[in-house]
Parts: structure tokens; C-alpha cells; sequence
């Protein structure tokens, strides 16, 4: 008797869905995303908005881009994942789609529907497709674990009220309290 087959989805899939339906593919499952709170819509417009800031300041190469952003992990059709905010400083992976290859920074707002997601499945999948750095910010917990996936896979936890270091930049912190303001 044959087992039953698991359906695997592809990134025309996604392309696929109804106008206005949102979600991500990660190793062929598809996660429907849900409309975000007001709280991580003002997260994602200021850490946009303050990155952007250092960036242009520093004459630097990297590009900060907010979701709806389509990265495309790896060279499959069964990755596809929209970041609240990627950094890309190497130009050569954006074309008109998105990025094709992992940012250099990447930060998600934690949703409180599926925070393992977060937590558990997109790290792996960052970690392996190579980003450098990879925030999780937590408005619930108002905490920030980051985590350097160049040194070692170092970890950290901050809280909203602390200046947390950005890793790919030596002069940059945030705090995110000061974000909320």
C-alpha cells in the first residue's frame, strides 16, 4: 500500500493566490500570513525609516527594504519569504522581483499567531541560506534577540529600553523604545 503523499507548493503558487492574500513558502509549505497589528506596522515604518537614516548618512552600499519584499532564499521554487525588513548591501542579488539570495540583515516583528515561525523555522532557514544578522523583535515580551550568524551563531536578548548593537554595522545601535515614541 503506498503512503499518502505530502502536496509540496512552489513559489508560482504564491503567485497564484488572490489578490491581497499574503503568505510565505518555506521548503514547499505554505504559511498564510494575517494582517498585522498597528503596533508592528509603526515597528517596521521606524526601523525602516531609522536604517535607512544610518545608511544614507554613511554613504554606505546596502538597501533597507520593508514588506510586502520578496526574498527568494534559494535557487528553488519552494522558498519564498517577505521579511518585515531586509538589508541587502550586495546589489547584485535584487532584480525586480526581490532579492535572490539571503539579505545581509534581516529583522521580523514576532506575530503573536505563530511566534514559533519566528522563532524556530525562519532562523534555521536564515541561518542556512546564509543572512548575517537576524532580529526578532518582540512587542509583546518587548525584547530583541540577536542574533549574529557570523560570529559563531552569537546570541543576545535585549530589552526595548536598552541600546541593542546592530552586528554588520560597529557604530550603530538602536533602541526601540525610542522608536515607539
Amino acid at each position: 500500500m503506498a503512503l499518502p503523499q505530502e502536496k509540496y507548493y512552489t513559489i508560482e503558487d504564491i503567485y497564484n493566490l488572490p489578490d491581497g492574500q499574503r503568505a510565505e513558502l518555506i521548503d514547499g509549505h505554505i504559511y498564510m500570513m494575517a494582517p498585522p497589528m498597528r503596533i508592528h506596522q509603526k515597528l517596521v515604518s521606524q526601523f525602516t525609516k531609522v536604517i535607512g537614516t544610518y545608511i544614507d548618512a554613511k554613504h554606505g552600499d546596502c538597501e533597507v527594504y520593508p514588506a510586502p519584499f520578496a526574498v527568494f532564499l534559494n535557487e528553488d521554487d519552494r522558498n519564498y519569504v517577505e521579511p518585515d525588513i531586509s538589508v541587502i548591501c550586495d546589489k547584485n542579488k535584487l532584480d525586480e522581483r526581490g532579492c535572490n539570495g539571503a539579505p545581509d540583515w534581516i529583522i521580523e516583528i514576532a506575530s503573536p499567531s505563530n511566534p514559533q515561525n519566528d522563532y524556530g523555522i525562519k532562523l534555521f532557514k536564515y541561518r542556512t541560506a546564509g543572512v548575517r544578522e537576524y532580529w526578532i523583535v518582540n512587542p509583546r515580551t518587548k525584547t530583541v534577540m540577536v542574533y549574529d550568524l557570523e560570529a559563531d551563531e552569537k546570541s543576545n536578548q535585549y530589552g526595548f529600553d536598552e541600546n541593542v548593537p546592530v552586528c554588520i554595522y560597529e557604530d550603530f545601535n538602536i533602541k526601540v523604545a525610542d522608536l515607539l515614541l
